[in-house]
């Protein structure tokens, strides 16, 4: 961590201490285990997963996906939709009032 802190500080960075975290990205044929395996960032929850190759098999790979923190605030957004009280409208009026919320999470 201090040498990636001097390498930074060479290019007028500092590391949050607070937020940074030296994270082992294993893998399939990687066989240490490390302190901390995943890490959070810009929504995304990066951590080994399951995979399948192009040739079909099943291996493990360091890949993101949504972010607990994230599925909880969308879950929350959907909850303050209160869909169950909009019974008088059709899919069509749904989707023009939900789409671009919808779209923005897709993207």
């Amino acid at each position: 961590m201090g040498k990636i802190g001097k390498r930074l500080e060479r290019c007028g960075l500092e590391l949050n201490k607070g937020k940074t975290k030296i994270v082992y990205c294993k893998a399939n044929r990687r066989k240490k285990n490390g302190e901390n395996v995943s890490f959070d960032f810009l929504g995304y929850t990066f951590r080994l997963r399951g995979i399948k190759t192009k040739e079909g098999r099943i291996s493990t790979g360091f890949l993101p996906a949504i972010s607990r923190k994230s599925k909880k605030v969308i879950r929350q957004k959907v909850r303050e939709w209160k869909l169950q009280y909009k019974t008088g409208l059709t899919l069509n009026e749904l989707a023009k009032m939900y789409n671009s919320q919808i779209q923005g999470w897709i993207n």
